[in-house]
């Protein structure tokens, strides 16, 4: 049973961190490109649903495993028309059958799902063929003093912010998957301290 942190403090907290205005700026760079039938994993407080277009976008359907989380993301702004379903879930075991959405949409989940390589193998399982793998995260960085900072802080981060880890890499991962990445773009997100702010996203479609 979720403690008391994580039913009332945390959830707050990840809004609070995953709303700042450099993260909402990640978020208007990777959402808007959604189209067809969208699978969003860990959709958490339903951050990203302000940014999909519903004149591109059939339905989104987001998972997430916490209640007070998905409570949030059903109360959640998001553009007149645009369907929403949100549903208990990991990414690492999708409720869904294969091929069954256009467009997964993956924004600051990998860093704390407990295993990124079985959340990015049901992604490819449930992509249709052709379909894409829209992502932003944050994750390992290139350079090793801050790599150092990060493998310092990570236990404290991790104990704080929900299991989120700061030393995983990103797009390598995603490679690493089967996915084909087809853009990616970095930077270290200004207004973010560097042991978290190194940040990675762009587009893979199945290899």
């Amino acid at each position: 049973m979720p403690s008391l942190y994580e039913r009332h403090v945390l959830p707050r907290l990840i809004a609070c961190g995953c709303g700042s205005k450099p993260i909402r700026h990640q978020r208007r760079k990777i959402v808007p490109r959604a189209s067809g039938r969208v699978l969003e994993l860990g959709i958490g407080g339903g951050l990203n649903l302000a940014y999909y277009d519903p004149t591109t976008v059939e339905s989104v359907t987001g998972v997430d495993p916490s209640e007070a989380l998905r409570r949030r993301a059903l109360e959640a702004p998001r553009p007149e028309g645009l369907k929403v379903e949100v549903l208990d879930g990991e990414a690492e075991s999708l409720p869904f059958d294969a091929d069954a959405f256009d467009m997964v949409v993956c924004t600051f989940t990998l860093c704390s799902v407990r295993d990124p390589a079985a959340a990015l193998a049901e992604a490819r399982r449930v992509l249709k063929p052709g379909g894409a793998f829209l992502f932003s995260e944050h994750g390992l960085a290139p350079d090793a003093k801050v790599q150092r900072w990060q493998r310092r802080l990570e236990p404290v981060q991790m104990l704080l912010a929900g299991g989120c880890h700061l030393t995983r890499p990103v797009a390598s991962s995603i490679a690493s998957a089967g996915f084909l990445l087809v853009e990616v773009e970095t930077m270290y997100l200004p207004g973010i301290p560097r042991p978290m702010g190194w940040a990675e996203w762009g587009q893979a479609r199945l290899a």
